[in-house]
């Protein structure tokens, strides 16, 4: 069996408290090791933490314990996999590791610290670019770039395996003559090459933003800032709603459902479902409600709710949003979208379903009795705040 290991999390942690000044005893009782073992990970690494030396300090990169462990281990015949599972890596980073690191004249032979010095010195930032570095790369790169035939970078990533398939110093990927053209830097070739690629533009346009998408709501609109009283359903009025799409997402039916009754509304939206659309067929059902039974509105982060500013004034409807991905803070309306479903399959056209269709869908899920309503219905909890408030507003 191996040695025992410490965490690595342990480690870590011993050596940021080194790397903050705290003296290398006191760190090492801090982490929970002994004073010899904090002098012994300091010595080892030469009385160089790895931030000086400007490596990470993760468990992700092997150390110089873990290589002197995978030689000792391998001087006893073990194998890689055995290896990999003492150390709780994969067999891959240690076979890597191992084809990285062997003497030429002794294939069989690993030396630890040579690996470690050569792992620290390829972690060492900032880096030569590649093109920069290597003149006759760079030569061939801005050749067939500004050439008769004006290859992409793709193709000229491909074309050296062709044209020096011995030699592996020809090689650069397509994304790295990318950023040696456009990012400060990286530049080791002219930036007026730019005008020789297709596009000839001189700022690098990336595909998609990461949030490109992402709607900016403000604050006050988000669902934390939802009344408490929407929480606990004491008080009606406070509607979850959604799309349910059809094939394709071709065809869409609107969704309304009150939290308190779990009374539900359904919106036809023929031919389109776009955020006007949406917009016209909420207001038109919602105003047909009592003004005491249309307080609020929750919706997830859809852009068919692009104009819900316009849907707050025409109603007087307060509209939030969930947080992204959070389906179950509309649980409500997202158990109804289920129970839907047997009336709207997946996969299914909705746009053949006429609005009294849907009148008559939403009626068969409101006359059944729901045990959280004490086995009344949806429709017999709502018509009881109606008959409060008889009068509906239509404005």
């Amino acid at each position: 069996m191996g040695r025992l290991r410490i965490s690595r999390v342990i480690e870590r942690e011993f050596w940021l408290l080194v790397h903050a000044g705290v003296r290398l005893e006191r760190a090492a009782v801090a982490v929970g090791v002994s004073p010899k073992t904090g002098r012994r990970w300091f010595f080892e690494a030469g009385g160089m933490s790895p931030m000086d030396l400007g490596l990470p300090v993760s468990t992700r990169y092997l150390c110089l314990a873990d290589r002197e462990e995978i030689a000792l281990l391998r001087a006893q015949r073990i194998s890689m996999r055995e290896i990999a599972r003492r150390l709780g890596r994969a067999p891959s980073t240690i076979s890597r590791e191992i084809a990285r690191n062997r003497r030429r004249a002794h294939p069989e032979r690993y030396r630890p610290s040579s690996a470690q010095a050569r792992a620290e010195a390829a972690a060492r930032r900032p880096k030569v670019a590649k093109l920069a570095a290597d003149h006759r790369l760079r030569d061939y790169v801005q050749d067939r770039l500004s050439g008769p035939s004006r290859l992409s970078p793709e193709q000229i990533q491909h074309r050296l395996v062709l044209d020096f398939p011995d030699d592996g110093d020809m090689r650069v990927s397509h994304e790295t003559i990318y950023q040696s053209l456009y990012v400060q830097g990286r530049g080791a070739l002219r930036r007026e090459l730019t005008a020789c690629l297709r596009t000839g533009r001189a700022v690098r346009r990336p595909r998609r933003r990461a949030d490109a998408r992402r709607r900016r709501l403000p604050p006050e609109v988000m669902i934390s800032q939802r009344p408490a009283e929407v929480t606990d359903r004491a008080v009606p009025g406070h509607w979850e709603g959604d799309l349910i799409l059809g094939a394709a997402n071709g065809s869409a039916i609107g969704t309304l459902v009150e939290r308190t009754t779990r009374f539900t509304m359904l919106l036809p939206l023929p031919g389109s479902h776009d955020a006007a659309t949406v917009r016209d067929a909420i207001a038109t059902t919602i105003l047909t409600l009592p003004a005491h039974l249309r307080r609020t509105l929750t919706w997830d982060q859809g852009i068919e709710m692009l104009h819900y500013d316009q849907l707050r004034k025409a109603t007087d409807l307060e509209i939030f949003f969930c947080d992204p991905h959070s389906p179950w803070q509309r649980g409500t309306n997202e158990n109804t979208n289920g129970l839907l479903r047997q009336y709207l399959p997946k996969g299914s056209d909705l746009s053949v379903h006429s609005p009294a269709d849907l009148a008559d869908i939403a009626d068969g899920l409101n006359a059944r009795p729901r045990k959280t309503l004490a086995w009344k219905t949806p429709a017999e909890a709502m018509a009881e705040l109606l008959s409060d408030h008889p009068v509906a507003t239509t404005t």
